[in-house]
């Protein structure tokens, strides 16, 4: 290893900055697990529900989120593998051992939240920050690699065997064995990407370069789709797609007019938190259920309400408006048709 002067030891100038990525991933690991049973899919506040969150509006990666909700089991050895490979990760930068590999492994976690959860954020556009600046301090981290104090740098002065490998630059610590004129290439075309990625997700998820400004974290959002009256039964699936993510949207009325705008059916808040367990077919992990004064629709809950009621029976052909309202006065309609 080459001597480097302390002054432009660059592993040692950012250890502020390795310090708190190291605690930053640690602590996701230790909340959920230390502080709090956060991977307990029975209990308030698993890890599970927050990552049905990320759902409605997910970059690239909604598949795979689609996917894991879909199927609890699934997404439970996920969030637990997602845990123990932050706390890994974490306590390595933390202690600067393997700092290059662990670097890439934060460059693919801060890539993961930008993707998945990039558009929360009811104030300071919470998420997209901590996404993109993750990236790009695991971007950094891997051009540095740890300095004086760090576990690299002691197996590198105790000359370990495996420092003596031509790999361990890559993974580790020390100077990477990239050419001088090649190097700052290297440094100008990542730093542009990461940019780029900025630039894009900030327009994509928040309109911050162009046209209007935009926050779906602020206002609930409910999609209304698969419309139907048979056999007495009112159906629908009812999807919640922005708004808040820490708590749902409270509904507090259910109407169906006919064209002349009378009303043939209504459930008021009193009946929406009375609903019975049939009536809700949930989707996914985060479940749309009866509160103590409305019906509570979580961030990314998707649901089939089946309303029966005799007074259906007697609906003639035409068209209804399904009218759902929450407690903040917004209201979403959806026509539905009776042909037969």
């Amino acid at each position: 290893m080459k001597n480097i002067s302390i002054k432009n030891d660059a592993g040692l100038l950012v250890l502020a900055v390795r310090l708190v990525i190291g605690w930053t991933y640690f602590s996701a690991f230790w909340r959920r697990t230390i502080l709090a049973n956060k991977l307990d899919p029975e209990v308030a506040g698993y890890i599970g529900e927050k990552f049905n969150n990320f759902l409605p509006n997910a970059l690239g990666i909604k598949p795979i989120i689609l996917y894991l909700v879909e199927n609890p089991d699934m997404l439970w050895l996920s969030m637990v593998i997602f845990t123990i490979v932050e706390g890994v990760v974490g306590f390595f930068i933390l202690f600067g051992l393997f700092t290059r590999a662990m670097s890439i492994a934060v460059f693919g976690l801060a890539m993961g939240i930008l993707l998945g959860s990039g558009w929360i954020g009811t104030t300071c556009l919470d998420e997209w920050q901590i996404g993109v600046l993750g990236i790009a301090t695991g971007f950094m981290l891997f051009l540095t690699g740890s300095g004086k104090y760090s576990l690299d740098n002691y197996l590198m002065k105790k000359n370990f065997t495996i420092t003596k490998k031509k790999w361990f630059p890559w993974i580790g610590s020390g100077i990477l064995p990239i050419k001088d004129r090649i190097f700052s290439k290297v440094v100008l075309i990542g730093s542009l990407l990461i940019f780029g990625m900025t630039l894009m997700t900030n327009q994509i998820f928040h309109g911050g370069l162009w046209g209007t400004l935009h926050n779906k974290s602020v206002k609930p959002k409910l999609e209304i789709t698969e419309g139907a009256i048979n056999n007495s039964t009112l159906s629908f699936d009812v999807f919640r797609t922005e708004g808040v993510d820490v708590y749902g949207s409270w509904l507090i009325g259910i109407t169906l007019t006919d064209k002349q705008s009378n009303t043939v059916l209504e459930y008021t808040q009193e009946d929406l938190a009375s609903l019975g367990k049939e009536s809700i077919s949930n989707y996914y992990v985060a479940k749309i259920k009866p509160g103590k004064h409305s019906l509570i629709i979580p961030l990314g809950a998707k649901a089939k309400l089946n309303l029966k009621n005799e007074a259906l029976s007697k609906l003639t052909k035409g068209s209804y408006i399904l009218k759902m309202t929450d407690i903040s006065g917004a209201y979403w309609e959806h026509k539905i048709s009776i042909t037969n």
